[in-house]
């Protein structure tokens, strides 16, 4: 087993591994444990009550960072015509039709989100086994499929992301970079953790937040306490 970094050990050492943090607590302690010398991206991670094996307790939305990421997002949109205009007048990176189609379908993925007008997705979703596994594919329950491109394209420039679920009921949100500084941080938390509670299935039974764990990309999990999500997911 490869030894952890001195550093590392270091910051272990402030965390109480036993211990649930409040919220802002467990930030705090986030920013306190920073090791790296690169602007570190800070996560949130949701452990759910919920079997995702079931169609109807797949979670998944979309939720607004107050303060973005802190991350440049490079959008792609699929549409014709007006559309087609209209996204590249909204500062789409890459607008395009069949052209662009076959792009992908050779590989090329070089941007974050993707963007699709209805009468696209008839060609775009033949790209599914390339965009799906990537988390690229345009769903209209995600606001990624609509006629108002310049909207999603505005809002996924501002921070706008999409979560789902895994296999195993956790859920990874970026809450943005440690150069965000706490109040911000906060910020973007409680925009993440309102989004999740108000994701649940009706079909969910039982314990929904079953744990909630912060980190930096280096840094070691911190674990915050669920008991106050709960209340406002029951």
């Amino acid at each position: 087993m490869k030894q952890k970094s001195k550093s590392y050990r270091s910051a272990l050492g402030k965390v109480d591994r036993a211990k649930r943090y409040d919220l802002e607590e467990s930030l705090r302690l986030v920013l306190e444990t920073v090791r790296a010398k690169f602007d570190e991206t800070v996560d949130m991670a949701f452990r759910l009550g919920v079997d995702p094996k079931q169609a109807d307790q797949n979670v998944r939305g979309t939720v607004i960072l107050p303060h973005g990421t802190g991350k440049s997002v490079r959008v792609l949109v699929f549409a014709r015509g007006e559309k087609e205009r209209e996204a590249e007048q909204a500062g789409a990176d890459y607008v395009g039709a069949d052209d662009l189609i076959k792009k992908v379908s050779e590989g090329w993925v070089e941007f974050d989100q993707a963007v699709a007008t209805p009468d696209m997705m008839g060609s775009v979703g033949k790209l599914g086994k390339i965009l799906g596994p990537r988390g690229l594919m345009p769903n209209p329950k995600t606001g990624t499929v609509t006629v108002d491109v310049a909207r999603a394209i505005k809002e996924l420039k501002a921070g706008r992301l999409e979560y789902r679920v895994d296999k195993a009921g956790i859920i990874h949100v970026p809450l943005g970079k440690v150069s965000f500084g706490l109040e911000k941080l906060l910020d973007n938390a409680r925009a993440v953790m309102g989004a999740v509670v108000r994701a649940k299935p009706p079909s969910s039974k039982g314990q929904y937040v079953l744990g909630i764990t912060v980190s930096t990309t280096m840094g070691p999990g911190i674990k915050v306490d669920p008991v106050p999500l709960r209340s406002l997911a029951a």
